[in-house]
This record gives C-alpha cells, sequence and structure tokens, in this order.
C-alpha cells in the first residue's frame, strides 16, 4: 500500500444472493483530500462505505484504512474512522450532549477529556445552545450537524459520509456544506457519498462516478468534465409524440446525433451559438415548448458514460420528518 494513502480499496466485491452490489472497486484516497463516490440511488455507494467501515465483510477483494485492513484488522479501522451513516443514530431522548459524550467515552477517552471534547465538537458545529436540549426537538440540519459531532468526537483519521445531506432543504445543506468545507482544510482524510452533482463539484478534490457497483470514470472534476467538449442543446416538446420524428429530422438535415435525456431531445455541439441559425430551420414545425443550453456538468459525463442520468434532482422524503411523524401515530 501507498504511503501517502490513507484509504486503498483493491477490487472489492459485495454479493448478496444472486445480486452483486459492488463489482470490483478500487481507488485511493491521499492523506487530507476529499473523495466523492458520485452515482444514483443503487449504486453501491452505501455498500462501499459499509465494508469500509467493517460494518459488512466483502464478498472479496480488500482495503486499507491508514493502514490497517478491513478484513483482518477491523478493531483497529474502527478506532481510526468516524462515520455518519445515512440512517439515524443519535437517541432521539437524550440531549445532543449526551450522545456526544457517550460516544466519546465508547471511544475509551477519560471522563475529563470526553467532556472537553464533547464541548469542542458542538461548539464547532454550533450546537451549544441545543445541547442539553432533547435531539427528537432538534431540526433535520441540527440532526445532521449532531451526527457528525458524534463522528468527529474521538479525532479520527478518516471520516465517511454517506449522503450527509440526504433530506436536508437548500438552505440546511448549503450550511453543512460549510462544515465539510472547514473539515477539507484540516488534516482529516474525507471519502463523501452523494448524488448531488452540484456538492460533488463543489467539495471534493476528486470524484469516482460509480453506476451499478462499478467506477466508470475518476478524476477531478474539472478532469472530468473535460471528457465532454462543448456544449448541449435542450429541446423540450409540447407533445413527445414529436420526440422521434425530431431526432430523425436532425440526423437527416443536421447531421446531428441527437438522444433523448428525460423526455427532451438533446444535441452534443462544439459551439451552440453557430448551430441555432440552422436549429431554428430544423425545428419549423415542430411544437418546441423550451430550449436550452448547458456547459458540461459531472451529469452530462455521467450521461456520456451510462446514457442516463444521476437522478435526484427531486428532494428526497426528509426522513427526520418521517420518523418524528411514526412516532406520533405510535
Amino acid at each position: 500500500m501507498e504511503s501517502e494513502a490513507m484509504v486503498v480499496a483493491e477490487e472489492l466485491v459485495k454479493d448478496y444472493g444472486g445480486f452483486r452490489a459492488v463489482d470490483g472497486v478500487s481507488f485511493r484516497i491521499a492523506r487530507g483530500e476529499l473523495f466523492s463516490l458520485l452515482g444514483p440511488n443503487g449504486a453501491g455507494k452505501t455498500t462501499t462505505i459499509k465494508m469500509l467501515s467493517t460494518l459488512l465483510r466483502p464478498t472479496s477483494g480488500e482495503a486499507w484504512i491508514a493502514g490497517y485492513s478491513i478484513v483482518r484488522e477491523p478493531g483497529n479501522v474502527r478506532r481510526v474512522i468516524g462515520l455518519v451513516p445515512q440512517d439515524l443514530t443519535a437517541d432521539d431522548e437524550m440531549s445532543g450532549w449526551d450522545n456526544v459524550y457517550i460516544q466519546a467515552r465508547l471511544y475509551g477517552l477519560p471522563s475529563s477529556e470526553a467532556r472537553e471534547r464533547t464541548r469542542e465538537v458542538l461548539d464547532y458545529l454550533d450546537l451549544m445552545e441545543a445541547a442539553h436540549r432533547r435531539v427528537a426537538t432538534y431540526s433535520g440540519g441540527m440532526r445532521r450537524k449532531l451526527e457528525i459531532a458524534m463522528s468527529l468526537v474521538h479525532s479520527p483519521k478518516v471520516l465517511f459520509l454517506d449522503e450527509p445531506t440526504l433530506g436536508l432543504d437548500v438552505h440546511s445543506r448549503r450550511s453543512l456544506w460549510r462544515y465539510i468545507e472547514d473539515l477539507k482544510r484540516s488534516a482529516v482524510t474525507i471519502l463523501l457519498t452523494t448524488h448531488y452533482m452540484e456538492e460533488a463539484e463543489m467539495l471534493s478534490d476528486r470524484v469516482a462516478i460509480i453506476d451499478r457497483g462499478r467506477i466508470v470514470a475518476e478524476g477531478t472534476p474539472e478532469e472530468l468534465k473535460a471528457r465532454v467538449k462543448g456544449e448541449t442543446v435542450y429541446i423540450e416538446l409540447k407533445d413527445p409524440e414529436y420526440t422521434e420524428p425530431l431526432v430523425l429530422a436532425l440526423k437527416e438535415k443536421l447531421g446531428l446525433e441527437p438522444s433523448v435525456v428525460e423526455g427532451k431531445v438533446a444535441v452534443r455541439v462544439d459551439r451552440a451559438d453557430t448551430l441555432l441559425p440552422e436549429l431554428a430551420r430544423a425545428l419549423n414545425g415542430f411544437p418546441v415548448k423550451a430550449i436550452s443550453i448547458t456547459r458540461a456538468t459531472l451529469e452530462d459525463v455521467f450521461i456520456e458514460l451510462t446514457g442516463r442520468t444521476l437522478g435526484g434532482s427531486e428532494e428526497p422524503l426528509d426522513p427526520f420528518r418521517y420518523r418524528r411523524m411514526i412516532r406520533g401515530v405510535r
């Protein structure tokens, strides 16, 4: 293993019966780097995190965290990592302070040091004012920050963030990004999973795009976007019955190779402004609703590689509100 690599995954595989959730995943994360696994729901991101954090044993393959094998030395791995899972782990009936303090004691910190670290991480995440309130009264954003506080209290070398902003509103999500960016400037090595392309692009030093259990591309956000040349013109029609005729017309009249993405006809070109006059003539007679032009994004890279969109553009069900609702009807 490389001396400067804090996380090394080599050909990780996880099978569930006849289903292969992770299929030969390999990557390296340098000390102090923020590395993202970007992919749609069901791509294998969480399963990969669970194997690296020793919650699941790989079917085959191996990984090392800070030099420790996840297969042969799981106890040592757990001592040097912090994990913020998708599922909520804090006890609703206890205070935020007690949740973090107990976590510190479970990691073996003496009581005085555990109190000091609890104070430090709660203050760092702006939770001291609410520290002695029951967690059940916390907002979704506060709950996520509390989960991060619990994962940081023992000063881990490697931090796993599994969809940390899932279910949060836009304001809470951006607020949490500021804390992640601050952690990124520290000595902590971070592995982030997300299906939000903006999140991956903004926070990551490097990104691995994962789809159906396999990594299909890896690099810095700029390196990945450079794989998609030019701009994309999206044509939205009022009547979907005209989609296929439009695809044929653009092929025959302009020699283009359009694709259909979520019901829109997409055309990739070097420069959209030079295409527009010809495109306007070709669109004559078609019921056009809207035309938009975008430069390459990480989603474009994903589409280019897989022929599908990342998804996740809609806000998912807020798990915090859902759990509160369920408690209310019990």
